[in-house]
């Protein structure tokens, strides 16, 4: 059976749907048996790629609003550390029902908390994100550095370096689809992590074929640290550690120059902008104009709820627009087509999915449909969707399959979800 979306005011022709994948788009003639939708003043674009993401932490929000960001981590460390697989499956859950309605069709999550050495936390997560219908890109992520040793998380919540390795190696043959779900090997930070696993976890990672991420270059303090532990800059270490290449993409990347800009161009590697994150631990405006210019994929992330209690995707596009201007003091720095094109194209291009993002002809049909009715009155719709009210979907499918219909999820309740997680997060806090 064909599925076809007719009508839609943007991009103003058909799509239809058949085994996936986008199969035409025009003006099409139904045939017997068709399915047909009709989106008449709706706006479609590609399903957002959410490229950096911590599920875990919708349980915290509102917490330590006034932080920078190790000062952050460090009100929140012992209370993720409370932490147990129940707990980040009903996060992964909620969080993830949130970021479908708000257009994302794949989301990158960087799970680095595994309490008391249990990975059950990552198996959890895949099983959410199948419960709601959405791609996954597993993040299995670690911490070896803790507090006596230099580092800043908690010697509780940190794990011995060779059980990463072997959990990393398990979750990969386990879960590693390389479609719905795709695991990346992903250490926390330079200032969570030593040496020793950032290299190893890179050559693991190469010889299982997946892709590395960490977070990188977000903060001056994280500048310091690494200046006083390695007499080098974040992205020299990472250099040293073969940490820069196709195959990598960083969270944040805010703190680098312009001769690492060049040099992240060249190599090829990807930076994940978390813009309203950023903005809520004053971390510092993410040369995005730059680094787009130097040929480095941009993408865009909500970062963990605790930073960004929103916990959607939409808005980070009209963000990443708007300080983009404000960063280089013009009002054509970043236009709503790039910012949409970061959260679609660049994304689908940092997780090295190539074939998601765009609705050509043959790539998977990972579709959001928008409602456009208060948009009539302006002229450029694209525009309008994307510098206009924060929105949810209307439809979202993923792979053809409609995830959400009619502005809520198919197959779970997200209002019952958030309730459950509520009571949760109570518990959670009770021992403060």
């Amino acid at each position: 059976m064909r599925l076809i979306l007719a009508g839609a005011r943007w991009p103003g022709d058909d799509i239809v749907i058949e085994d996936g994948r986008i199969a035409g788009r025009g003006e099409v003639r139904a045939r017997e048996g068709d399915r047909i939708i009709h989106c008449e003043g709706d706006i479609i674009t590609p399903g957002l790629v959410n490229t950096h993401h911590h599920l875990y932490q919708w349980m915290t929000r509102g917490r330590a609003t006034g932080c920078d960001l190790f000062g952050w981590l460090k009100a929140l460390y012992p209370i993720w550390a409370r932490m147990d697989t129940a707990d980040i499956r009903a996060a992964a859950l909620t969080g993830l029902g949130a970021l479908a309605v708000s257009g994302a069709t794949t989301v990158a999550d960087h799970h680095y908390i595994v309490p008391r050495g249990d990975d059950s936390v990552f198996y959890a997560i895949a099983d959410a994100a199948r419960e709601v219908g959405v791609r996954l890109v597993l993040s299995r992520g670690s911490m070896d550095l803790g507090e006596s040793n230099g580092g800043l998380p908690p010697d509780d919540i940190v794990e011995d370096t060779e059980a990463v390795l072997v959990s990393t190696e398990s979750v990969a043959s386990n879960l590693h689809d390389g479609d719905m779900t795709t695991v990346v090997v992903a250490p926390c930070s330079p200032f969570s992590v030593t040496p020793e696993l950032m290299k190893t976890s890179a050559a693991l990672a190469r010889t299982l074929g997946l892709r590395l991420h960490t977070h990188l270059a977000e903060t001056v303090a994280e500048e310091q640290d690494c200046q006083a532990r390695y007499g080098r800059r974040p992205l020299e270490v990472m250099e040293e550690l073969g940490w820069v290449g196709q195959d990598v993409w960083f969270a944040h990347g805010i703190h680098f120059n312009p001769a690492e800009i060049q040099r992240l161009g060249v190599a090829g590697a990807g930076v994940s902008h978390c813009p309203s994150s950023n903005g809520r631990l004053a971390s510092g405006f993410c040369p995005v104009v730059d680094l787009r210019s130097a040929g480095v994929p941009v993408g865009l992330g909500v970062d963990g709820a605790a930073s960004n209690e929103s916990g959607a995707l939409f808005p980070e596009i009209r963000q990443a627009v708007y300080l983009a201007r404000l960063r280089e003091g013009r009002p054509n720095a970043l236009l709503p087509e790039e910012g949409l094109e970061m959260a679609t194209v660049g994304g689908a291009k940092c997780i090295g999915r190539p074939e998601l993002g765009t609705l050509e002809v043959g790539s998977p049909a990972d579709i959001a449909v928008w409602p456009g009715g208060d948009l009539e009155d302006v002229q450029d719709a694209l525009a309008g969707l994307v510098l206009g009210p924060d929105r949810r979907v209307k439809h979202l499918l993923v792979g053809g399959r409609m995830v959400v219909e009619d502005g809520r999820p198919v197959g779970f309740d997200l209002d019952a979800s958030h309730r459950e997680l509520n009571k949760r997060a109570k518990r959670l806090f009770a021992s403060d």
